[in-house]
């Protein structure tokens, strides 16, 4: 084993006021698969982690600091499929924190490579048991010594959807100037929908919130969880979708190819997935939100970018 890990904390860093604010775009070219539907995806790509997974992380760091559970000498632990990880990476490095960080082997090299360029600590888990053998691994470190790592549990952690209900949902509705029927997000965590959903449900009981999910357990919708055959996250609660929309791998990924060549967003699976389950659902008039979750430049390596 090598040398002990340390940490000096040397305060909030404005890295992480950086999260947030994204712009809304709308998909004008998608729209036409739903005439009288008008369609937008909320760019969390422009995050400085480039995802929506900014936003949590960056809450639950904060908690952790806040509450004293994350000081120095501790070490920032998690179970993730890297976007999530990327944010903890990011950060933590501006903290001044190592991280460790549990991962699907199979994840994009993009990704692997990203949290590498960070410092973390990368521990590939089983490829076959998807983030489900990440949650495993993290908790098995984490329980073996407490006392080294501060372990925030993305999928048990209720900051993680507050930092949604807190940011991304006022965002979307100013953006929309309150004019929005429909809310379309995937389920990894759950924590945007969850986050998002609660939020608008208050400010409009009556507005659609629409669930997204692979059609089945084998998939390569990366950060998705198809919840009937996973590790359900405690942050879950499969009450508040109004329709919960099944997508099967092949359709994201021809959707995530249009969104690139006919809107010019470059973005990533679990992006395609979500304007696939919004195009299917919306019908007119509607006013639609849906999450562009990260940019696709983490998927370059994935063979789907090449057909025609």
């Amino acid at each position: 084993m090598g040398a002990p890990l340390t940490a000096i904390a040397i305060g909030p860093s404005p890295l992480l006021d950086l999260a947030g604010r994204t712009p809304l775009i709308r998909l004008s070219r998608i729209e036409r698969d739903c005439p009288g539907v008008e369609l937008y995806g909320k760019a969390e790509f422009h995050n400085p982690g480039g995802s929506v997974k900014d936003r949590p992380a960056r809450r639950m760091l904060l908690e952790g600091l806040a509450s004293g559970q994350l000081r120095p000498g501790k070490v920032i632990l998690d179970a993730t499929s890297g976007n999530t990880g990327i944010a903890y990476a990011m950060f933590g490095a501006a903290l001044g924190y190592p991280v460790s960080l549990c991962v699907p082997a199979n994840v994009t090299p993009e990704r692997k490579r990203m949290l590498m360029a960070y410092g973390v600590d990368l521990v590939l888990t089983d490829p076959l048991e998807g983030s489900d053998g990440a949650i495993r691994e993290a908790r098995r470190r984490y329980q073996a010594d407490p006392e080294r790592y501060f372990y925030p549990d993305q999928y048990n952690n209720d900051f993680n959807w507050r930092a949604h209900y807190e940011t991304t949902a006022p965002e979307i509705l100013e953006q929309t100037g309150g004019r929005l029927t429909h809310f379309v997000a995937g389920l990894g965590t759950s924590g945007t929908f969850m986050g998002v959903g609660r939020r608008l449900r208050e400010w409009k009981p009556d507005v659609v919130l629409a669930s997204v999910q692979p059609d089945g357990p084998l998939h390569g919708l990366e950060g998705l969880k198809h919840m009937s055959t996973a590790i359900v996250p405690g942050i879950y609660d499969p009450g508040l979708a109004d329709v919960d929309i099944q997508v099967e791998t092949e359709e994201a990924f021809a959707m995530t190819r249009r969104l690139a060549r006919e809107e010019g967003l470059l973005v990533g699976i679990s992006s395609g997935a979500n304007v696939v389950a919004a195009t299917r659902l919306a019908r007119p008039p509607a006013v639609v939100v849906t999450v562009l979750c990260d940019t696709g430049s983490r998927y370059l390596s994935e063979r789907f970018w090449e057909a025609s």
